[in-house]
């Protein structure tokens, strides 16, 4: 664990020219120096390379204070209990669930035009048509990554790991874990159902009936499972001490596992899965907005950045160039072949309310049986 630990705090020292770029910033120096102050950031764990927040504290005097956040559900209740007086300048937010913080006015529309590197994120990040609500961008994409089959190559055959039947296997008792409430909506989708339940928004006692028949499904197959986990870190330590030997799992904590030589593997199995962006996003009442753009602009400088990014979470970059920055491991171990990507679709936010009134009592009653 001592090696995941280390490599999971690798910098951009270790890809060529990178500490230049970070060690001397003349993107911070020309737009934003010595402005003072501070910006809060809520984000998840090396969303944000130490080098870079370093840097720009010098060259600004803009102090970065960063709250680690695990779980969107949690930060959407804080944020909703602090407003009008939000403690934070800037929250990642995952892009399926934009609508819920849009309409309960939480976060602001996303000024790019206050953004000079905004050119630096690939289009099909920027331009996607989940990024633009009510003719306004709302975040600045930085990661995207996928819900995904996770096995360890020693214990699952090459014929067991493309579809979810694997998961459920009796083969596997005890072997396995994964996140009730993440795992829903690909389970609706194993059912032959619509995972992001826009299908059924004029359908509600249909959409009940779904969820239902899903959540029926998990309790059946509850005996199978090990355990219910909470983090990308403790799936981590699982595979790590072989608790587990296949799980759902987002493919970011995966992939940095692979780059430390472990044998596993992932996949988008053949009945398909989802896909989700990662971004940063200005919190509506920000007390440090100007320092919020600042440090945004600064997040998105450079393609070095993007790799630095992907290196430390494992999520695949949004940045165009970032994968040239990449050894051949990296690459790899981020990547998904062609034919996973075409099982792969994106979350959706049109049905979220209905979805989420619906599965969440549903994870509780599957949990307490």
């Amino acid at each position: 664990m001592t090696k995941l630990i280390q490599s999971r705090r690798r910098f951009l020292g270790t890809a060529a020219g990178a500490s230049a770029l970070l060690a001397s910033p003349a993107y911070l120096r020309s737009s934003a120096a010595q402005s003072g102050g501070v910006v809060n950031v809520w984000t998840y764990d090396e969303f944000v390379p130490e080098d870079l927040k370093q840097a720009f504290e010098k060259e600004t005097g803009i102090e970065v204070r960063i709250r680690l956040v695990d779980d969107q559900g949690k930060q959407f209740n804080l944020l909703a209990a602090e407003q009008p007086n939000p403690s934070v300048d800037i929250l990642t937010v995952a892009g399926h669930r934009f609508l819920q913080f849009i309409d309960s006015e939480l976060i602001a529309p996303l000024d790019t035009g206050r953004l000079a590197n905004w050119g630096n994120i690939n289009p099909v990040y920027s331009d996607g048509d989940w990024a633009t609500i009510n003719g306004n961008k709302w975040g600045a994409p930085i990661l995207s990554g996928a819900e995904i089959m996770a096995y360890n190559t020693d214990f699952v055959p090459e014929d067991r790991r493309n579809t979810w039947d694997t998961l459920f296997s009796e083969d596997y008792k005890q072997q396995t874990a994964y996140i009730p409430s993440d795992l829903m909506s690909i389970v609706i989708l194993y059912l032959g159902y619509d995972g992001n339940m826009i299908a059924y928004l004029d359908d509600p006692d249909e959409a009940a009936r779904i969820v239902s028949e899903a959540r029926d499904f998990l309790i059946e197959h509850k005996p199978l499972v090990r355990k219910y986990y909470d983090s990308g870190a403790e799936i981590q330590q699982m595979l790590v001490n072989q608790d587990v030997v296949l799980c759902h799992a987002w493919n970011g904590p995966i992939s940095q596992l692979i780059m430390d030589g472990m044998p596993l593997g992932m996949s988008v199995p053949d009945e398909g899965s989802y896909g989700f962006v990662y971004t940063l996003n200005i919190a509506n009442n920000a007390p440090n907005a100007d320092n919020a753009y600042k440090f945004l602009d600064a997040m998105l400088a450079s393609s070095e950045i993007g790799a630095e990014l992907t290196r430390s979470t494992g999520f695949i970059s949004t940045y165009k160039g970032a994968s040239e920055h990449l050894s051949d491991l990296e690459k790899a171990a981020s990547s998904l072949p062609d034919e996973q990507l075409e099982n792969l679709q994106f979350f959706r936010a049109e049905a979220n309310d209905m979805k989420y009134s619906l599965i969440d009592p549903a994870v509780e009653e599957i949990k307490a049986a």
